[in-house]
């Protein structure tokens, strides 16, 4: 007869318990935080896409040597800086910060010929915009065809990055954004901010909730695995809070209910589909074990010790030489992370 245990929670590793997991952990040690489901190797090709946080997952693997796939490159003698203020050399294509997975799907129901976006040029002094994507040609083009060509080959690119990626990493960042009201097309900025024009009877405010997401990653998950069967997918949520909130709350509460939903839909993928891990960058960037110290002084923007601790805790997890963890990383706006995060904040002065 097996023995029966007196409680359990008997014999459980420490990182179970709240005293020894993080009461008796030392400041800014994040401990055993993680546990991969499979492992992340050099042989792997890997698509980035997400918010802003994302882009240091992505700089993160490269600097580690992983395959980061880039299908939209640049010549190496075009400096970083100038790369990423046209949207270059941030993701696995030039598609900007995808903030929901609303977006994503979307994307990817383009890319293959299954959805055409409402509204997708916008203007602006006389200049033309990719609405889906408005931030990445900052002066704009010189007219509506441009554009669309523009597009036309960002759309292959995305196919073809995807299509190749045994590894696709997402950075869940926003549950809230604005949505054409006829159709559902959403963008990843407010008409009105970068291009185009507000117009409360073509355009609403959408915050999305748990059930929506979750349809919406399983959604992708499901079509991209019909052209890539073997594909792997890794998922984090943004600490990064929003810059404002059109909800109606205050913006700490609306982004307590975002990361919130973010982090219930992550915790659903994880428990239905083996071929999905998560990284608990957000738990440890907001733990209180860090005394806040992974923050900028603006309590918003993710510091470089924040990252590297984060970026590190991965990497060593999977046996990967992390980055230095002493070389600083500029996450300045504008700079090195391009976290523009604007899609509200018009709305919200």
């Amino acid at each position: 007869m097996a023995k029966k245990s007196a409680s359990p929670y008997s014999g459980l590793p420490p990182r179970a318990f709240w005293r020894s997991g993080v009461q008796e952990r030392s400041p800014l040690d994040p401990g055993d935080i993680y546990t991969p489901r499979f492992p992340v190797t050099r042989d792997m090709k890997i698509a980035t896409a997400g918010s802003c946080f994302a882009q240091h997952v992505g700089r993160a693997l490269r600097g580690a040597g992983l395959d980061v796939l880039d299908a939209e490159p640049l010549p190496a003698a075009v400096d970083d800086a100038t790369a990423n203020k046209y949207g270059y050399r941030l993701y696995s294509a030039r598609y900007g910060n995808i903030y929901t997975a609303r977006q994503l799907r979307q994307l990817w129901e383009e890319a293959n010929g299954e959805f055409t976006p409402a509204e997708p040029v916008w203007e602006h002094k006389g200049r033309y915009f990719d609405a889906l994507r408005p931030s990445v040609e900052p002066e704009g083009l010189p007219d509506v065809e441009a554009v669309r060509g523009h597009r036309a080959g960002h759309l292959r690119a995305v196919m073809e990055a995807y299509s190749a990626a045994d590894l696709f990493v997402f950075t869940f960042g926003l549950t809230e954004a604005w949505i054409h009201t006829e159709t559902g097309t959403v963008y990843p900025t407010a008409p009105g901010t970068i291009a185009g024009q507000f117009d409360p009877e073509r355009w609403s405010f959408k915050n999305y909730d748990v059930v929506e997401i979750l349809e919406d990653f399983e959604t992708f998950r499901s079509a991209l695995k019909t052209v890539n069967p073997n594909v792997k997918f890794l998922i984090t949520v943004s600490p990064v809070p929003l810059t404002a909130t059109a909800s109606g709350q205050h913006v700490e509460v609306a982004t307590c209910y975002s990361k919130s939903v973010l982090r219930a839909v992550c915790g659903m993928l994880l428990e239905r589909h083996d071929d999905i891990d998560y990284f608990p960058s957000f738990e440890l960037i907001t733990s209180l074990n860090a005394r806040g110290v992974y923050y900028e002084p603006n309590q918003r923007n993710v510091s470089s010790q924040g990252v590297n601790t984060a970026m590190s805790t991965f990497l060593n997890a999977h046996g990967l030489t992390p980055k230095n963890p002493s070389a600083k990383e500029d996450t300045d706006e504008g700079e090195e992370v391009v976290c523009e995060e604007i899609l509200l904040e018009a709305f919200a002065r």
